[in-house]
């Protein structure tokens, strides 16, 4: 029923869509076009340098299947400039130059195979083997410098017994399966996996490169606020697979390295338990376990690390809304080597000397770059979607503002497309989530940021920054801490004032939109300033922090770094920071939209208030459930369903009769491109 529902639901809507034409000229980007684009992914760089592999991520189309998108592997010689794909047949992840074995590694399920599987595909072409298979299947693997050895990590088998009745329930948060991780060495043919005998769920494992000794990131239990607020790094023996070493640690861990002595381990993780994202670097003595945290006054976040040699790093950084890439020594002196205010660089690798980047601008979302030894600045090389380039654009360019207590507070603002200085344009103010968060001034274009199709609209996008977010350093990411919806919201209706007092926006005609804690201020806003904002779009948003707390997944990380309170010893204070307190003041249109698996925010927090608005207001409300979606939408269709949903709203409230739109989805000619 339901693949029918999606089937001949849609084929329905977009008839009406082919049919109808809107009000609203598209002068630029057109959902259509963006339901289309490909961007670069993951970047890989073989040892010697001379051998880059990416991932290109192509969407499904939205007109013939609700599904995921695709993930493709290229390679690029560095030497020649030659970029060809190399595996274009499957969706592949987990991609791994296999060490002494000039071939390339990655997981994937074919057809026909019972569980996710290692394959290897030699450099030099041909077709892809399945190296190695197990059981259940495999979620990540690390090789032993040799490659022949790997740890890998797999969903932990679980006898399932049979019920005498015709009816199974599900018995919550109990019965869950972990992954679990194991020692083997594919070179012997018949040999038998070793499990690394640790308590608890394995969430990442590598080898150290003398091979001597493994790290592993373990949680206490499955759930996902364990996985945030509880791992635990610690060293295994090799030979004996027993703990010889727990990391000083508490907190939030990203990702973690060995040092090429294998004496020591570089790790981004929170500079505390309260600190709320893993963007501190610290360094590891893989013996004792006892950690020095490098630039503990650091103005910015660490992305990404890798060993040079045994006292320096590589590192990538966000610093406000640019990145930048340089050494850091392990007495915490910093070198930047391609410094900020260039493209946005989200992810590196490197060997022999020369990079490889995935790297974004605002006019153009990821793509390859490469920084060869002795250039002084990464260069594109690939251009997924050439057809973008002839698509007009709006300008875009970072504002910074200071707020009445004194904040300095940065954002940035996408111009509409034919922008003329001295009129006043309406406004979609986009409000990232998290709060532990940032946008950088990069692409800022998606299914869910109305971004260059909003500019083609003839909107101004703004996103502001707000206190709170990532990218400014520890105490300015813990600033909003034990204030929700305090400081940090006030800090997005000062940047539209700003915005007003600038002459670009028009007071009248302010939207607002954000997903997870985006979609709290966007309820806040349309609520408790409704006065504020014309029109609003939550999306998977926070209505009421107390059945919030009691419903969602990750409720200790909710109190350690955000709240800092626990809720049952201040009932009042989060009911009065919660949407649904202030609805008798709801002015502000509001579409609702939700994916109905949603674990982090239940979807009983859109219920909430659209039941609200509906019951005690007037003011028109819809809510729109995406059946198989959760914390946001993934598939083709219900991405494209939701930006054509969104922006029909900001078009008929901010700049149209203010009329509710019909059920039944339009889209003006111009985006018609079948």
């Amino acid at each position: 029923m339901k693949h029918n529902y999606w089937k001949n639901g849609w084929l329905s809507v977009l008839m009406v869509m082919a049919l109808s034409m809107s009000a609203f000229a598209q002068a630029g980007l057109t959902p259509i076009q963006l339901s289309k684009i490909e961007s670069v992914g993951s970047v890989y760089m073989s040892e010697d340098g001379m051998t880059a592999a990416y991932t290109v991520t192509k969407p499904a189309d939205p007109f013939k299947e609700n599904a995921l998108p695709t993930s493709h592997l290229y390679l690029y010689d560095v030497k020649t400039g030659d970029t060809k794909p190399f595996i274009t047949g499957m969706s592949v992840s987990g991609i791994a130059f296999r060490p002494k074995h000039n071939s390339i590694t990655f997981l994937a399920k074919k057809d026909g195979d019972a569980t996710r599987s290692i394959y290897e595909i030699q450099l030099n072409g041909g077709e892809a083997q399945k190296l190695y298979a197990f059981k259940t299947n495999i979620s990540g693997y690390s090789w032993g410098s040799d490659g022949d050895h790997l740890v890998f990590r797999a969903t932990e088998p679980m006898q399932k017994e049979e019920s005498p009745l015709p009816y199974q329930p599900e018995v919550y948060e109990e019965n869950l399966s972990g992954t679990v991780a194991y020692m083997q060495n594919v070179a012997v043919k018949g040999h038998m996996p070793h499990r690394i005998p640790v308590d608890g769920v394995v969430y990442s494992a590598h080898w150290s490169p003398d091979m001597e000794k493994v790290a592993l990131g373990v949680a206490p239990s499955p759930f996902v606020d364990d996985y945030y607020m509880s791992q635990k790094l610690v060293v295994i023996s090799h030979e004996k697979r027993e703990v010889i070493a727990e990391i000083d640690h508490e907190g939030k861990l990203g990702e973690y390295h060995w040092s090429p002595d294998s004496k020591h381990i570089a790790m981004i993780a929170a500079a505390t338990l309260n600190d709320p994202i893993d963007g501190r670097l610290k360094i590891a003595d893989a013996s004792t376990g006892k950690t020095t945290m490098l630039q503990e006054e650091f103005k910015g976040k660490f992305d990404q690390i890798e060993w040079k040699d045994n006292k320096t790093l590589y590192y990538l950084a966000s610093k406000g809304v640019w990145s930048e890439f340089g050494t850091i020594k392990t007495d915490g002196k910093m070198s930047p080597v391609v410094k900020t205010g260039g493209p946005i660089l989200n992810a590196f690798a490197g060997g022999n000397g020369n990079f490889v980047f995935d790297a974004e601008t605002p006019e153009h979302p990821d793509e390859l770059y490469v920084m060869k030894k002795g250039d002084k600045a990464p260069k594109r090389v690939t251009n997924s979607n050439p057809w973008l380039d002839e698509v007009p654009k709006g300008k875009q360019e970072v504002v910074v503002y200071t707020t009445k207590d004194g904040m300095m507070i940065e954002g940035i603002l996408t111009y509409p497309v034919g922008y003329e200085k001295g009129e006043r344009y309406p406004v979609i103010t986009v409000v990232h989530g998290g709060p532990e968060a940032h946008y950088d001034n990069g692409w800022l274009t998606a299914y869910s940021m109305a971004g260059q199709v909003g500019a083609g609209q003839g909107f101004a996008v703004f996103y502001p920054n707000y206190r709170g977010s990532t990218g400014r350093g520890l105490e300015f990411a813990m600033s909003s801490q034990a204030d929700m919806a305090g400081a940090e919201f006030d800090d997005v209706v000062e940047g539209v004032d700003y915005l007003i007092a600038e002459g670009i926006a028009d007071k009248d005609k302010i939207g607002v939109t954000g997903g997870s804690y985006g979609g709290y201020a966007t309820a806040w806003m349309s609520t408790y300033y409704s006065d504020r904002f014309a029109a609003g779009v939550m999306f998977v948003g926070i209505s009421n922090n107390i059945s919030k707390w009691g419903t969602s997944d990750i409720p200790e990380e909710l109190f350690q770094v955000h709240s800092r309170e626990r809720i049952w010893d201040n009932y009042e204070d989060f009911l009065k920071r919660s949407p649904i307190y202030y609805v008798d003041r709801a002015e502000t249109p509001l579409l609702i939209m939700h994916g109905k698996n949603d674990t982090r925010v239940d979807p009983g927090q859109s219920y909430e208030l659209y039941r609200h608005i509906k019951t005690r207001t007037d003011t028109p409300v819809r809510l729109v459930l995406y059946p198989g979606e959760g914390h946001g939408n993934r598939h083709a269709t219900a991405q494209f369903d939701y930006n054509l949903r969104m922006l029909r709203w900001f078009n008929e409230y901010l700049k149209g009769d203010k009329e509710q739109p019909g059920t039944e989805l339009e889209m003006d000619e111009m985006s018609i491109e079948k």
